[in-house]
């Protein structure tokens, strides 16, 4: 049996037209989708990176303010350790080089030092007043009880202390050694704190500890300075 088609060719053709031109704009669209959300990610991803990029910024700005802050306070703490240093050279009135010198010009023949330390502590301004020295009964340096005073220099209201280790052969050379430093126009209350018996070797000798104090009344001029300098070079040369 023959089949007979009664489509007219232009109207299929037409259709398969329209077929095809639907299949195109449906591709069309398709792109244009993938396009739109491929320009969207990309836009969401440069805002993202704008506001880490804004983020890195704003975190270097706080880093840099921190480490202006951190220049700043260590000048400041250059600065304050400078102020200290230069407030401590005014407030201590006898260099430690030159108390050393004194320490070891009034050395007994055969007595060696072993340590010194030097501490500084702040007066009490209701404490008692120290008891007198011999230098300060020679020199006739009395202060009256009850005058009224301005304001206390800095200097006034500093105590320091001097510990002294050494060894010597006898308990004489350590007698010797307190008397010498008694008579000293730079310590005062120097006293005995222990003396006991150290062996080296064969050799038994006596290992003391001493205490005493600066004064605070001391002012040595330049001569006074060249002079113990002069005197701790001899005893060095003739130690």
């Amino acid at each position: 049996m023959v089949n007979i088609n009664f489509v007219p060719d232009d109207y299929a053709q037409s259709n398969e037209s329209r077929r095809t031109n639907f299949i195109y704009i449906i591709l069309f669209g398709v792109v244009m989708v993938a396009l739109g959300g491929s320009f969207v990610s990309i836009k969401i991803r440069q805002r993202a990176c704008y506001a880490s990029e804004e983020a890195i910024n704003s975190r270097m700005t706080e880093i840099k303010e921190s480490i202006n802050q951190f220049e700043e306070l260590q000048a400041r703490k250059r600065d304050m350790m400078k102020t200290a240093i230069t407030t401590y050279e005014l407030l201590e009135p006898v260099p430690r080089s030159i108390l050393l010198a004194s320490l070891t010009n009034n050395l007994p023949e055969g007595v060696s030092l072993s340590d010194v330390d030097l501490i500084q502590k702040q007066i009490r301004q209701n404490s008692t007043a120290p008891t007198k020295s011999k230098f300060q009964s020679a020199q006739g340096q009395t202060t009256q009880a009850g005058q009224s005073h301005g304001p206390e220099n800095p200097e006034k209201l500093l105590e320091t202390h001097i510990d002294i280790g050494g060894l010597a052969p006898s308990d004489l050379q350590v007698a010797s050694y307190i008397e010498q430093l008694s008579n000293s126009s730079l310590l005062d209350n120097v006293a005995l704190i222990e003396s006991k018996e150290y062996k080296i070797e064969d050799t038994t000798l006596r290992q003391f500890k001493l205490s005493a104090m600066l004064r605070k009344d001391v002012h040595l001029t330049k001569e006074d300075i060249e002079g113990i300098k002069n005197k701790a070079e001899n005893t060095i040369w003739n130690f």
